[in-house]
């Protein structure tokens, strides 16, 4: 645990220190969820209606503007060799960096997104069940993409690339995402969504880090 917490500090004071791509993925996310009301112009139902899409989407292609700095820079200066090399686990170190990138690229969009909310004009229990399955959701969206900037690691044209395998991978967390925050708008339960939501992040924490872990030692093999 001292390893998988001394990862995730490295890797926040690394980010402090290059302030402008944490800044970049969440101005994408604000401006890209208020284009939208903006576009569409003063039809509360209708912003109501598309309001869990657009901002689960949002927040989606906004998680993926980090996944190129996941381990990116770490593989290019020679440290991710020599945490593979390190006699502490490797999984435990890879999960640090993962828990690391969601609190740079999930937790600001979790705080945001009642702000955005409020502009589709989000009663306050829409809201509270959007912040639910963000909470549940973005910790997903960073396991999965882990394996895509893993597989796509050092690869020319490796953003594209990891696009095209990691998007597929989130349509479930999308889906169950954005289908709780409408059923609550429209008076329908929504357990079966966060239970969902859970199983596919207890999933995700069960599997993800073994994956990426084994895939970050093909790439520096």
């Amino acid at each position: 645990m001292n390893a998988f917490f001394m990862i995730v500090q490295r890797d926040l004071l690394l980010v402090m220190r290059r302030k402008s791509e944490v800044l970049t993925a969440l101005f994408f996310f604000v401006i890209v969820t208020s284009l939208f009301p903006l576009g569409i112009g003063a039809d509360t139902a209708l912003l109501r209606k598309i309001a869990p899409g657009v901002i689960w989407v949002s927040a989606l292609l906004a998680t993926l503007l980090g996944l190129q700095r996941l381990f990116g820079s770490d593989y290019q200066d020679g440290t991710l060799e020599q945490l593979a090399l390190s006699p502490r686990s490797f999984v435990v170190l890879v999960l640090g960096k993962i828990t690391a990138h969601w609190l740079v690229c999930g937790l600001p969009l979790l705080i945001l997104a009642p702000v955005i909310g409020l502009q589709f004009d989000l009663d306050t229990a829409s809201l509270k069940t959007l912040l639910l399955t963000l909470l549940l959701g973005t910790p997903v969206l960073s396991l999965i993409g882990s394996i895509g900037a893993a597989l796509t690691l050092g690869l020319r044209g490796g953003g594209a690339l990891m696009s095209l395998l990691v998007l597929p991978l989130y349509i479930p967390v999308l889906i169950f995402g954005a289908g709780a925050v409408y059923a609550k708008s429209v008076g329908l339960d929504v357990t079966g969504h966060f239970s969902l939501l859970g199983a596919l992040l207890v999933l995700a924490l069960a599997f993800m880090p073994w994956v990426s872990a084994a895939a970050l030692r093909i790439a520096i093999e």
